[in-house]
């Protein structure tokens, strides 16, 4: 058995530097990172093949989008059966059923025929790849609290951070070699493999003494105080607004960068690798920073340079400076800006729910999936693969995650 902080815990007495992070510990934030790059991989590993799978299925750029809608939709409402559930019957069981989901999704992908077959195959996708969302927060919940938990965080996210550097450069390659096809083909063996690391490397972290049965009354009880509650709203809403400044970004770049700059899927994976270091090299400081600082400041002021950097980005490129490695370059610093603000608020918005870590979770997750469900629908009209719609609405995102974190942070 692992040992950790104990579950309920609030914090070990001992000050965090005398409280280096174990073999074991190490090696639970490696495998809950690779359970959580299932579902970044497939959607980053087919954005090179945006272009391609619309020529395929002969539609336009505007309704391929409905690919990723689809699976955040998806991927958002399914959360809401997954958290209760591991809280029920305990993490490893979800996993196995939500990976076999996925499986079944990605063969469905592999062999659509429409592009409304492929809405469909990807709806499941995102049902199943939900879990590997929801189960790995609540497994840190259930064995650290407050910036001991941010620390593994930061550590998962580093994980995942690989996946926005190495998926593109993955669906590239196997276009290169074949068709778009492939790719799902890929994702079926990803989640054969993410069955090995569950049955293996995964502890059970819920114990049977904790575990709460899943009833209509205690999930309204639950559900109730999470909505009431002014502090898990707000961060829940802080994070999401920048996780919809990266769906934005996801269901727009591929047009973006190769019609109006003319990258090959080759170019479009080093470029779209290039956005993600700042966000998982900011990870690595963010419990540090809110050691010294305290998380909420730190959020607040990583809000402020979120919102001021986005807002700026949409100002030069609406004076019609549309420089490439400007775009980059400020796509860099906006998401350092989120390396700070996501790991953080996840653990600040659980910190006070451990005994519903589970439905805290799902909960959290379904409506930032949903704030970013919808900023894509009411920003995909003005998507005409130039930078312009893009900028405008990821600065939206940065002025919303802005102004809540004014309202709700100390």
């Amino acid at each position: 058995m692992i040992l950790f902080c104990a579950p309920r815990a609030e914090a070990c007495a001992r000050p965090i530097e005398s409280l280096p992070m174990s073999p074991q510990t190490v090696r639970l934030a490696i495998v809950l990172g690779l359970l959580s790059c299932v579902g970044p991989f497939a959607v980053d590993m087919m954005l090179p093949a945006m272009p391609a799978i619309a020529a395929s299925l002969n539609t336009d750029p505007a309704s391929a989008q409905i690919m990723l809608t689809s699976y955040f939709l998806a991927f958002g409402v399914s959360q809401l059966v997954w958290g209760p559930w591991s809280d029920a019957v305990g993490r490893k069981r979800p996993l196995y059923a939500g990976l076999a989901i996925f499986l079944v999704g990605s063969l469905g992908c592999a062999f659509a025929p429409t592009i409304e077959w492929l809405a469909a195959a990807r709806f499941l996708q995102g049902l199943g790849a939900a879990v590997v969302m929801v189960v790995p927060r609540a497994i840190i919940r259930d064995t650290l609290t407050g910036t001991e938990a941010t620390r593994l965080m930061a550590m998962v996210m580093l994980v995942i951070s690989v996946s926005p550097m190495l998926a593109p450069l993955a669906g590239s390659a196997v276009i290169a070699f074949g068709s778009w096809h492939w790719i799902f083909i890929t994702l079926a063996l990803a989640a054969l493999v993410s069955f090995a690391l569950t049955a293996t490397l995964l502890p059970e972290t819920l114990d049977i003494a904790d575990r709460v049965p899943v009833n209509l009354a205690s999930l309204m009880r639950g559900t109730k105080t999470l909505l009431r509650s002014r502090s898990f709203m707000g961060l829940t809403f802080i994070g999401g607004f920048g996780m919809a400044s990266f769906f934005v970004f996801i269901a727009s770049a591929s047009f973006v960068y190769s019609q109006q700059y003319g990258l090959s899927p080759t170019g479009f994976s080093i470029a779209f690798a290039l956005n993600s270091i700042g966000f998982f090299g900011a990870t690595q400081f963010a419990a540090g920073l809110g050691e010294r600082f305290g998380l909420e400041r730190m959020v607040k002021w990583a809000a402020a340079g979120f919102g001021l950097v986005t807002v700026t980005m949409f100002l030069v490129t609406l004076a019609g400076f549309t420089s490439f490695p400007m775009l980059v370059l400020m796509l860099i610093a906006s998401n350092a800006c989120l390396g700070l603000i996501i790991p953080s608020t996840m653990v600040m918005a659980l910190d006070a729910h451990g005994e519903i870590a589970g439905l805290a979770s799902s909960i959290g997750g379904t409506l930032q999936m949903l704030a970013g469900s919808l900023m894509v629908t009411l920003a995909s009209p003005f998507f005409d693969s130039t930078s312009l719609p893009m900028t405008a609405a990821i600065a939206v995102c940065g002025v919303l995650a802005f102004t809540l974190s004014r309202l709700v942070l100390r």
